[in-house]
């Protein structure tokens, strides 16, 4: 291919190669993800899926690292626990390589105080539906849930929004109702995401916590079901 080919193809005029002949380019030209999208912007074609990664990302896995003292999580934007530190382990139970939207729509709500359960139920559905606009492998996530019928109730409002920061509360099987200021970090476009509960200072989810250090046996667990997801080994 010529310098002009490149050259039209680059200000969007001339050329409309076929998706194989772009993936070819791409490979040729050593493009990253940002740049092989672009081309195919550029294209007039349809950005392929790239499949969700399992593996955390080392910078994400770093900040976790750093956090072990702390309740902190990396969550898919599917709701797969990737990872989490040990002291979320240790509060939270087994989590990793589960499904939270599974967990909270299909299993046990308990551990949600009743009056919670449809806000937070509304931020999970209005969270996967954007996510379904990145990723078309939620479709069949989607599919799943509809089994619930607060999500399906839920999900026919169309309701739109990525999760951020937010007050969460939880009722632990010994340690009673604990309330956090969640954290969430990371783009909407990523598909991995690190959540931190903090306990405010002084408060009396801090106090149940701090309980953990000498008592760790009050530690609960998360209620069924739980659908395993493969996980990669996590990268030291």
């Amino acid at each position: 291919m010529s310098v002009d080919y490149y050259s039209r193809l680059e200000q969007a005029r001339g050329p409309h190669p076929s998706v194989s002949v772009l993936n070819g380019i791409a490979r040729a030209l050593e493009l990253d993800d940002d740049e092989r999208a672009h081309l195919f912007r550029l294209a007039g074609e349809a950005v392929p899926e790239e499949p969700a990664s399992t593996a955390v990302r080392p910078g994400v896995r770093l900040l976790l690292d750093r956090l072990r003292d702390d309740l902190a999580v990396v969550i898919s934007d599917l709701g797969d626990v990737l990872a989490a530190t040990p002291r979320a382990e240790l509060v939270f139970g087994d989590l990793v390589g589960r499904n939270l939207l599974r967990r909270y729509f299909l299993g046990d709500g308990s551990w949600v105080p009743e009056e919670d359960r449809e806000e937070a139920a509304r931020s999970h559905v209005a969270d996967l539906r954007a996510t379904l606009a990145r990723r078309s492998a939620a479709a069949a996530l989607v599919e799943e849930l509809m089994a619930s019928p607060l999500f399906a109730r839920l999900w026919a409002e169309h309701d739109v929004a990525v999760r951020r920061s937010a007050r969460k509360r939880l009722r632990h099987p010994v340690l009673g109702l604990l309330e956090f200021d969640c954290e969430v970090l990371g783009a909407p476009e990523h598909d991995q995401r690190l959540v931190i509960h903090v306990a405010p200072e002084g408060s009396v989810t801090a106090q149940r916590l701090a309980l953990l250090a000498t008592a760790p046996e009050a530690a609960g667990r998360m209620p069924e079901p739980w659908t395993l997801v493969p996980v990669s080994p996590s990268s030291e």
